[in-house]
């Protein structure tokens, strides 16, 4: 059985954020390493920021306690939406179960 697949939507939490640049910056660096960390190693499939925004998205397929635990890592600085989604085929076999 394959992991569920996932999207997130994030938003970094403005009143947790620091209002020193240099800080804020380092912050930012921090989250940013473990977001690539778990890009290199195939946590996620594919991660980004909305120009201009202080929010973006995530895909990632992973088993909802190991997906949960990944989230705590960004607490309380970043919130998360979380939508599992399915494939055009799961969908498809739902399609075709209704018809009889």
């Amino acid at each position: 059985m394959s992991m569920a697949k996932y999207l997130l939507l994030w938003e970094l939490n403005q009143d947790k954020m620091p209002d020193d640049p240099k800080a804020r910056g380092e912050g930012w660096v921090m989250m940013l390493d473990m977001i690539k960390q778990d890009l290199e190693t195939g946590v996620h499939s594919d991660w980004g920021t909305f120009v201009g925004e202080m929010r973006g998205y995530t895909v990632t397929e992973n088993d909802p306690v190991e997906l949960m635990k990944l989230i705590q890592r960004f607490a309380p600085f970043v919130v998360f939406e979380v939508h599992q989604v399915v494939s055009v085929d799961d969908v498809m076999k739902v399609a075709k179960s209704l018809s009889g």
